[in-house]
């Protein structure tokens, strides 16, 4: 099962970088989507499906931390774990980000040890939940789909 991640950094160069050490860590990858800022973000994540987003906190228009917010509003985004790459790293920030749902967090600058063992324990959590929810999907050996 490969997944779709959504990267949103309004720093281009961050962007290569966070695709880059999520290819190399092994993590089965079908589409990476790209996202400046958390409006970009918004507008990717009505027309495509996305598995996961790794996310920065502080960018213009919409932070991560309003993305979040929006996300958690949303009845079928907010099954989409959030994980946040950020060089933002109060207490504080990090337990308002957990209270609206965070995934995950990250703090910039990381190794890629760290996006690999976060990644993969909200992926097998998100991949558990879904299984969860559909019990039977996968019973139904008639089904074309």
């Amino acid at each position: 099962m490969a997944f779709n991640i959504l990267v949103t950094d309004d720093s281009e160069t961050m962007r290569a970088v966070i695709k880059k050490t999520v290819s190399m860590s092994g993590v089965p990858v079908g589409e990476f989507h790209e996202a400046g800022n958390g409006i970009e973000a918004l507008a990717v994540l009505e027309n495509t499906w996305i598995d996961v987003i790794l996310s920065d906190i502080n960018m213009p228009e919409m932070g991560g931390m309003e993305l979040l917010k929006k996300i958690s509003e949303d009845e079928d985004l907010r099954k989409i774990p959030l994980i946040f790459i950020t060089t933002e790293a109060s207490d504080a920030r990090q337990e308002e980000a957990k209270k609206l749902g965070v995934a995950g967090y990250v703090k910039k600058p990381f190794q890629p040890e760290a996006i690999k063992a976060i990644l993969y324990e909200v992926l097998e959590k998100a991949y558990e939940h879904r299984m969860a929810e559909k019990p039977d999907e996968e019973a139904d050996e008639d089904s074309d789909f």
